[in-house]
């Protein structure tokens, strides 16, 4: 009988400690840079991030964080630039047909076993993460650097990071015969929002 209070008590305990994102109120972007004779005439186009979800465990008391996963559905990358239609069109069709290849490969996978927690105020912290990321069919470790605000039922998490597209076998894309191009670095900026799940 006291095994089984123990383990009623230990899920309490993770479900207390259990964070859920919350896709609506996160905000998560990637900047792509042009290069090439033509890049004065093209732009740095940023992109939207609109549909993934995740969770996470987050204990401000002991400083314990771990088990963060974040799944992105990559046919839900937008443009958010003032641009014309046809233009916002075709860069997401060359974005989902040539770059991502959203068919073959539906989902971005973030997953970071364990998190470095260090507290640098009352209700701030400082985040190291050190997982791996599941793009274009490769998998590499990346480290993601947050600062996290914890407001009792509610983390918001905010930072930012660049990777290198030809480490997931990724072609940066290319136009006007290669007067127009984009790099292979991109840059992150998120500002996720995730909630106590109940």
């Amino acid at each position: 009988m006291a095994q089984v209070e123990a383990s009623a008590g230990e899920a309490d305990e993770i479900a207390a400690d259990r964070f859920v994102v919350d896709g609506r109120a996160s905000r998560f972007t990637v900047r792509a840079f042009a290069t090439g004779i033509l890049a004065a005439m093209g732009h740095n186009p940023t992109i939207g991030i609109r549909d993934f979800s995740g969770e996470m465990k987050f204990d401000p008391e002991k400083l314990d964080a771990g088990a963060f996963r974040l799944e992105v559905k990559s046919a839900s990358l937008g443009v958010q630039d003032d641009i014309s239609d046809k233009d916002r069109r075709e860069m997401e069709r060359i974005m989902n047909q040539e770059v991502l290849e959203t068919a073959k490969f539906p989902d971005i996978l973030y997953e970071a076993p364990g998190i470095s927690v260090t507290k640098v105020g009352d209700t701030l912290f400082s985040a190291s993460l050190n997982g791996n990321l599941t793009l274009h069919g490769v998998t590499r470790s990346e480290p993601v650097a947050a600062r996290v605000a914890w407001m009792g039922n509610m983390l918001r998490a905010s930072g930012e990071f660049s990777l290198n597209q030809s480490n997931y076998d990724i072609k940066p894309v290319s136009v006007a015969g290669g007067a127009l191009k984009v790099k292979d670095e991109l840059r992150f900026q998120f500002e996720i929002v995730a909630r106590r799940w109940e």
